[in-house]
């Protein structure tokens, strides 16, 4: 069984679907709500437990009543999580996530970890894989300090990039990263993943290159695709045991694309988590 620490964001995500994403100065009724645990690490932990794997969340959640109920959702779902602020009063970080009905479309708006000072322990625990989203800069930088093979979850450029690149061994970022493959291989990383959401995955590793499509699916909700994805890249890196070679790296994104495709065609948060569980990977 793999053992995975996910190291990063945990948010209080307020879901609510509706027939049309909002525009300035209107209101929309939703159809449904749902409030659950959520964030890049957070929705990557969930993946990794619904795998099979041990998932170890090292994150900042709180004492809050809000930050209690996201606990009790990550916990229900077989996420072991190390609490690194666990007596704090202050609420956790809500996204509002809007999702449209009809192509499962989103919209999020969140603070992130802005404005969060942690203090991280010297001892977390011991992991076949490592994925870092880089929310909290020190957290990612102590969990990336080790001989495991690390995965960056780079949606998005993010200052702590500089110091953090040197130790991550796979670099899976989205299209809009600023930095190319040539950059990230020029900064120390061997293998660089580029999502296209419905499009093509392209990767490069050992100075070869190469792409993998996902499966077409009816999207009924995108909300957290992208993290479930990385969750199950990692889940796969870590029962392979090694950093991937080029030979290993179109069948670990065919896998990632499939858990992923799972996520996207189920409406809600957590529909989806039981079909994953399911199936034999």
């Amino acid at each position: 069984m793999s053992k995975i620490l996910l190291a990063g964001l945990s948010t209080v995500d307020v879901v609510q679907r509706v027939v049309e994403l909002p525009v300035p100065g209107r209101k929309v009724q939703s159809n449904s709500v749902a409030l659950v645990a959520g964030g890049p690490a957070a929705n990557a932990a969930v993946a990794v437990a619904a795998l099979g794997g041990q998932a170890a969340l090292a994150t900042v959640l709180g004492a809050h009543p809000l930050a209690l109920l996201a606990l009790r959702d990550l916990e229900q779902h077989g996420v072991s999580v190390i609490d690194l602020m666990p007596d704090r009063v202050e609420p956790p970080t809500v996204s509002a996530v809007v999702v449209r009905e009809d192509d499962g479309e989103r919209t999020v708006v969140s603070r992130n970890a802005v404005g969060t000072t942690i203090t991280v322990p010297t001892d977390l625990p011991a992991a076949d894989a490592v994925l870092v989203d880089g929310h909290h800069p020190v957290l990612a930088l102590r969990a990336a300090n080790t001989a495991v093979p690390v995965v960056l979850d780079a949606g998005s450029y993010k200052p702590v990039h500089d110091e953090l690149l040197p130790l991550v061994d796979v670099c899976a970022c989205s299209a809009t990263y600023p930095l190319s493959a040539k950059d990230l291989r020029g900064r120390g990383v061997p293998v660089v993943i580029r999502t296209h959401g419905a499009g093509p995955v392209t990767w490069s590793c050992d100075g070869v290159s190469g792409e993998v499509w996902p499966e077409p699916v009816a999207a009924k909700d995108t909300s957290g695709a992208g993290d479930v994805w990385h969750g199950a890249l990692t889940w796969a890196i870590g029962r392979l045991g090694r950093v991937p070679g080029a030979a290993e790296l179109p069948a670990l994104i065919g896998l990632a694309n499939r858990v992923a495709a799972v996520k996207v065609r189920h409406e809600g948060p957590r529909a989806w988590v039981d079909e994953v569980r399911g199936e034999q990977w």
